[in-house]
């Protein structure tokens, strides 16, 4: 709570500055519970073990926290309050995933599914925005979350996008890896000359596995004991559905997917543990080596 009134204090007035007037006299009235106050909800609602914001708010918030949040508003108008909150919580993200590149990258996708495949048809709410795509567990309707961590766990850099966006997108790529430079390290997915020349013009190598018709590849030792470890953003991308709950079906308006999904996005980046490798080891035995080539495997 203490690091959101201090970013609030440092965000609102930046951002009154950077407002464009319309001309318009509007009421600005504020409200009873503050922005900070109204990001800590949404966040630690990612951080409880509730599976659902409404019974997040009646069973705890409404019960056990009315002295943390003496003014609590109702369910009904948090909710319509929502919008205000989309705009602070991804600034606050950002500030959460600055100086975070480490050189070594791990870079992948998942789907957010916004509904079953079976009711495509008569869902209404992201109808204009949502897009059918195909990922290796098969086809499904919603978005992709393009994530970059580091070695250690933490959210360099994300995206959303419909989901038939393929992950090789050089648009997305370009975004993605902004603020990133050193090795990065996804699946065949990402699989592209193209790509990897446009990369490696911004000093950032891909490396990526080979597929069974491809001529083998020379790779550091250090690089393909890296590349054994990819598998960690899948672990990521598992909490971040499993407990940080960035998914899932009930969505009844975007301005509550958005902010449904950047809170979860927060509550994982301030976890005090996250997957991470202990490469100190593996990083000895390559200085050790002199960093022969080896072979990369095609399996």
């Amino acid at each position: 709570m203490v690091d959101l009134n201090t970013f609030w204090s440092k965000f609102e007035p930046e951002y009154k500055k950077s407002l464009i007037s319309s001309g318009e006299v509007k009421r600005n009235r504020s409200t009873q519970m503050s922005m900070p106050e109204l990001m800590a909800i949404s966040i630690s609602f990612h951080m409880s073990s509730y599976r659902n914001f409404k019974a997040y708010y009646f069973e705890y918030l409404n019960v056990h926290c009315s002295d943390i949040f003496p003014k609590l508003l109702s369910y009904n108008r948090i909710i319509e309050l929502n919008p205000r909150m989309i705009l602070p919580l991804s600034a606050y993200l950002l500030s959460k995933c600055n100086n975070k590149c480490t050189g070594i990258n791990f870079v992948d996708s998942t789907t957010i599914t916004v509904c079953r495949n079976q009711r495509i048809h008569q869902h209404k709410t992201f109808k204009n925005s949502a897009k059918r795509g195909k990922s290796s567990m098969g086809w499904f309707f919603g978005f992709k979350l393009h994530l970059i961590i580091n070695e250690i766990g933490e959210i360099i850099s994300f995206s959303l996008t419909p989901g038939n966006v393929d992950d090789r997108n050089q648009n997305v790529m370009k975004r993605l890896t902004k603020n990133v430079y050193g090795k990065l390290f996804g699946d065949k997915g990402y699989l592209s000359k193209a790509l990897s020349d446009l990369l490696f013009q911004d000093g950032i190598q891909l490396i990526t596995k080979i597929k069974k018709n491809m001529k083998n590849t020379l790779i550091p030792i250090r690089d393909k004991i890296l590349l054994r470890h990819r598998a960690i953003i899948e672990t990521v991308n598992d909490e971040l559905k499993n407990i940080s709950q960035i998914e899932h079906t009930r969505h009844r308006s975007e301005f509550g997917f958005f902010v449904n999904l950047v809170s979860g996005l927060i509550a994982y980046q301030l976890k005090p543990k996250k997957p991470s490798l202990n490469i100190t080891e593996d990083l000895d035995f390559d200085q050790k080596t002199e960093s022969y080539p080896l072979f990369l495997n095609c399996a």
